[in-house]
């Protein structure tokens, strides 16, 4: 009697390598950010794209920026929420980011010279709390004079409708909502950016907590 071999199907669209790769494009990262972020190769990272370009009959690479697809296993695909839809009402600013030279420096002059709390950092990322607002620091080798004005992140409870209403509005989303991180206690960091009329960057985040 022969017996199947290789792999079992995995029971979402993407697999979960895939969909971490795919939530970087859309969050606007080259492959090579990528990479350096996950720690695989540039080839891998081409590897997970074609393979879910495939898997979801799209053409280009640049049509995973406005792909709404959720994981299976999402807080926000599961409808923990049930929001009841109602026009879209931004909240308070739930976080403010802004570039630095030196992540390490601004850690401890942020941290200890400020006083601010440090939340936690991922390589060259570092979040500390600003009164309930938080403030995120990356690290960039343009300068402070010459960076982008920093980005405002509006809170919203249900971030698919608030992307559906906005872009009602007239907004023109960079990228469809996407998982950003994941953290231990099972919450979940969802954002869409989007440019104000002069181009500069601002977005709608919400935090989804697990069943």
């Amino acid at each position: 009697m022969s017996s199947k071999r290789g792999r079992p199907r995995h029971p979402d669209v993407l697999t979960p390598a895939e969909w971490r790769v795919v939530d970087a494009v859309r969050h606007g990262m080259s492959n090579r950010q990528i990479a350096t972020r996950r720690g695989i190769s540039v080839d891998a990272v081409k590897f997970h794209v074609a393979n879910a370009l495939l898997k979801l009959g799209l053409q280009r690479r640049a049509d995973l920026r406005t792909w709404r697809g959720v994981p299976a296993d999402s807080a926000l695909r599961q409808g923990v929420l049930e929001m009841t839809r109602t026009t879209v009402q931004l909240g308070a600013i739930g976080q403010i980011s802004r570039p630095v030279r030196d992540i390490t420096a601004a850690v401890e002059w942020y941290g200890k010279v400020l006083g601010l709390p440090h939340l936690y950092t991922f390589g060259d990322l570092a979040f500390f709390d600003c009164g309930g607002t938080r403030l995120f620091l990356s690290a960039t080798e343009e300068s402070q004079a010459n960076a982008e004005p920093s980005v405002l992140y509006f809170r919203v409870d249900d971030i698919q409708t608030a992307y559906d209403d906005l872009r009602a509005r007239g907004v023109e989303f960079e990228n469809a909502p996407h998982l950003i991180h994941k953290h231990e206690s099972g919450v979940e960091e969802w954002m869409a950016f989007f440019p104000d009329p002069d181009g500069h960057l601002l977005a709608i985040m919400a935090q989804v907590p697990p069943e």
